[in-house]
């Protein structure tokens, strides 16, 4: 048995087709309700409608992504409580209509940060980076942050200084533009004044009181979804690091561990994304695998080149610095394990996640950074072949 190969699909409005997902290979799909505002209930007629487009291309819908968590509840303010009860009905709704895994995450404000989402690769292909400097010039310069020069260093400042000096206004704007982008299926932009207010929103919320209230969420929402029979599965921060100010919680081992030992079961697991957790240079990956692979309930497959300095750009999925090999090799034991002992968790859905903008669909648009067809199914069929490869090695 290998993976579950899954796709993730933004809905009906998303450039790619059902049709062209099925030729890639995939026989799952990884999609949300983005037309249901955030906090809201996903009613069962609604999670039906999008389960019957998908299951009439002949797939299935293998995992709900994401059910965002709204701000209040990272917060604890306003009708977070109202918010938490819509979460728990939208799970049951879930299970109901059969869609037993559920991803999510908890980072503050912004869902994922780059500063570049047109990189072009040595190929010719697009593809996304992260630079410290350039996002210290942002926040130093654009955003003005109060305080924000006490987060970076001497040198971090000067570096920043300097490359802001050199920017053209389109380059600012353009800058501004990548770096308010909106949650995935979303091409939304804040503008500098709402994400100023939206910031300020988080004054008084440390580290500390961040923590304190996902384990909040954890121990509310775990619950119900053991007892729906879904799992759940906490997807790291995308980087694993504090960002203008704000705490980020989900990006470490020590972090893991923390969480899966708030509620004891296997509803409260994680999605092990190997690129978000990859941009954290001291994280060892496959240790990680060993450590958490039976919390393990979703797997988001996909690589980058890194450095101390917190840069990193997104690479072709065998290419980076991330031991896939290794990552893949631990999880395909796990999964082995627990077909031997019967447990009703072993299909673990993968997916190719991100994937370069090639030339042939380099003027197609709507599509959302990361998520091209060609690139993700040169991924797909790489992470197939490896996987091939490691199961015929083991005997599997």
């Amino acid at each position: 048995m290998a993976f579950e190969q899954t796709w993730r699909w933004f809905g009906p409005k998303d450039p790619i087709t059902l049709k062209e997902i099925k030729q890639t290979g995939a026989s799952g799909i990884v999609t949300a309700l983005h037309h249901i505002p955030i906090g809201e209930v996903w009613s069962v007629d609604e999670i039906d409608k999008r389960k019957t487009l998908i299951e009439s291309e002949g797939l299935a819908w293998s995992v709900a992504e994401s059910i965002p968590v709204h701000e209040d509840i990272k917060k604890q303010k306003g009708k977070f409580q109202k918010y938490l009860d819509n979460y728990k009905v939208s799970i049951n709704n879930l299970s109901k209509s059969g869609v037993d895994t559920v991803c999510y995450n908890f980072m503050p404000v912004l869902d994922w940060s780059r500063t570049n989402l047109r990189v072009i690769f040595k190929d010719g292909a697009i593809t996304t980076q992260f630079e410290s400097k350039v996002f210290a010039a942002f926040d130093l310069f654009m955003l003005q942050r109060k305080n924000a020069e006490k987060d970076y260093s001497t040198k971090k400042i000067e570096e920043a200084k300097k490359y802001y000096e050199k920017m053209s206004n389109g380059q600012k704007d353009e800058l501004k533009q990548t770096i308010l982008y909106g949650l995935p299926g979303s091409l939304e932009v804040y503008t500098l004044d709402e994400f100023r207010s939206a910031l300020t929103e988080y004054n008084e919320i440390g580290d500390k009181e961040l923590r304190d209230n996902l384990y909040y969420f954890i121990k509310e929402i775990i619950p119900v979804a053991e007892e729906a029979g879904v799992l759940m599965g906490i997807h790291p921060d995308d980087p694993p690091w504090s960002l203008l100010g704000l705490p980020r919680i989900v990006g470490t081992k020590q972090d893991i561990q923390q969480i899966i030992n708030v509620v004891d079961s296997p509803s409260n697991g994680i999605t092990f994304c190997t690129g978000s957790f990859g941009a954290g240079y001291k994280n060892d990956l496959v240790d990680m695998a060993k450590t958490f692979s039976n919390r393990i309930n979703f797997l988001h497959l996909r690589n980058l080149t890194r450095n101390a300095n917190g840069d990193f750009t997104e690479a072709y999925h065998l290419d980076g610095d991330i031991d896939l090999y290794g990552v893949i090799k631990t999880l395909l034991l796990e999964q082995q394990k627990r077909i031997n002992e019967g447990r009703k968790d072993s299909r673990m859905p993968m997916r190719p996640d991100h994937g370069h903008l090639m030339i042939p669909e380099q003027s197609r648009q709507g599509i959302y950074p990361g998520y091209s067809l060609f690139g993700r199914m040169r991924g797909l069929a790489e992470l197939r072949g490896m996987e091939l490869g490691i199961l015929r090695s083991l005997g599997i």
